[in-house]
Parts: C-alpha cells; sequence; structure tokens
C-alpha cells in the first residue's frame, strides 16, 4: 500500500498520554508521532498495562491529553464540537451494551443518531445505511434477532455494524477480540480488513492478537516502555522492534515467520 498522495485522516504531534491529578501528572508515554491515511487498517499493540487503552480513550477526546496535539482531518480534535467528531470518529469499546434487549437493527441504527433530528427518527436514507451495513458485515440475516440471544462473536459483528452505521472516517476499536475463541478473533479482524477495503475507511484496532495484526495490518502502532513507533509491519520486523515488546526470558520473536514463540 501506497500513502503518497493520500490524506492524512489522524495525526498526533509529540503527544502525551497520562492522568492528571490536583497535585500531579502521570505520564503514560510521551513524544507519540502517528500519521493515520485514509483507507488503513492499523493494529495498536503492547504489553498489558503499556498504555494502548489510555492512548485510544485519548485520541477519541474520552480524556484529556497532558501535551502535544490531535489532528482529524486537519483540525485540532479540542476544537471539534461532539456533533461534528460524532460524525468523523466512531469509537467500540469492549464494555457489554446497557440493553441487550435491542433488536440488532435497532442497536445497528443507534449508530444513526448524530444524523437524525431530536426525536431521533430515522430517515429513508439512515435505514438504507443500516441496510448496507448489516449486509456489509453479513448479519442481514440477524437484524430482528434479540441481541441477548447472541454469541460474543455475533454480538461484536453487531457493534462493528453499529460503527459502520455512523459513517465516519476513523473507527476506532478496543480490544475487539477479546473473549472469541481463535477462528473468531481471526474472524473479526479479517472483517476489519475486508471493511477497509471496501469502504476506504480508516480503522485503529488495539489487540493482543500481534501475530494476526502482522499478517492483516498496512500499519502498526508498537507501544513499548521506552517508546511509540508507527510503521509498517515489514519494516517493524526489519528494525527488531517486536523484540522489545516482551521480556526475552520466555518469549522470543521469530523475525523469519513473523511470530513469537515461547522458549523450551
Amino acid at each position: 500500500m501506497t500513502n503518497q498522495n493520500q490524506h492524512i485522516i489522524l495525526k498526533t504531534n509529540n503527544l502525551a498520554i497520562g492522568y492528571k491529578s490536583k497535585k500531579s501528572h502521570t505520564v503514560i508515554a510521551s513524544g507519540i508521532n502517528i500519521n493515520l491515511f485514509a483507507g488503513e487498517l492499523v493494529g495498536l499493540v503492547g504489553a498489558n498495562g503499556i498504555g494502548k487503552s489510555t492512548l485510544l480513550r485519548t485520541l477519541t477526546q474520552v480524556q484529556d491529553p497532558l501535551d502535544g496535539t490531535i489532528l482529524l482531518n486537519d483540525k485540532k480534535l479540542t476544537e471539534i464540537q461532539p456533533l461534528e467528531l460524532a460524525k468523523n470518529l466512531s469509537l467500540v469499546l469492549t464494555e457489554q451494551i446497557v440493553s441487550k434487549n435491542l433488536t440488532v437493527f435497532e442497536l445497528v441504527a443507534l449508530g444513526r443518531q448524530p444524523y437524525t433530528n431530536w426525536i431521533g427518527k430515522l430517515s429513508k436514507q439512515d435505514i438504507e445505511v443500516v441496510e448496507r451495513s448489516l449486509k456489509q458485515t453479513s448479519i442481514i440475516e440477524l437484524k430482528h434477532r434479540k441481541c441477548f440471544e447472541l454469541s460474543d462473536g455475533q454480538l461484536q459483528k453487531v457493534m462493528i455494524t453499529r460503527a459502520l452505521a455512523q459513517d465516519t472516517d476513523v473507527i476506532i476499536l478496543d480490544e475487539p477480540t477479546t473473549h472469541l475463541d481463535m477462528y473468531h478473533k481471526a474472524y473479526i479482524l479479517k472483517l476489519l480488513q475486508k471493511l477497509v477495503k471496501e469502504t476506504g475507511k480508516t480503522i485503529l484496532f488495539s489487540s493482543h492478537e500481534i501475530d494476526l495484526a502482522i499478517q492483516l495490518c498496512d500499519k502498526m502502532i508498537v507501544m513499548t516502555k521506552n517508546n511509540v513507533i508507527s510503521e509498517m509491519p515489514c519494516n517493524l520486523i526489519q528494525k527488531g522492534t517486536f523484540n522489545e515488546l516482551f521480556p526475552k526470558d520466555l518469549i522470543t520473536f521469530d523475525e523469519k515467520t513473523g511470530s513469537f514463540k515461547i522458549k523450551k
């Protein structure tokens, strides 16, 4: 994939992330410079507790940065009003949905809230977008099912479909394969790859499935204790970046196979 002449959708300049209190700041990571282009599938990886969720929350304005700037479509994130932000960026979290008594169609239709009037009535165009999104994720046959009837894998596809129906340039997902078996982990990530190719949207997701991300992503963001690096997977392998993710006493990265191995 070439980025030449492509539009930068999401950009950070010397971003610092962490937590503020009245007395001090706790810095999780700093000096983060990321460029996400249109039509890229981007995987965010790193060890547990390294700050992946903190970075995603900061990129989606759920929490404030400690320093630096975030640009979405060349506009500072802090200057974008909530309604405008909801039309440009959608978020899929790992938390359980509040009401599983909704049908699949009703839950996906919630993605149209930034576009409906104050009554929340769906227009003909809204309904068409919802139907199209259900077809794109291959769950159209589930649209009348109640969400409590769904498996974890099916429910995750519904949440992705809701974000797709929101029709934003960027979709950000926090651990979309949590609680899924190996087959459905691969299925979800392949679905994200398919949606990027079909829609031209930029999708950023955090994951512990590093081996799968290496195979499927156009770009990866690797968080280590020392820095945050954003590159194509092949370049990260050549630089030995994945060797820095975990202590070498138990796990090593095999550059030839592009996968992690447990030391015998």
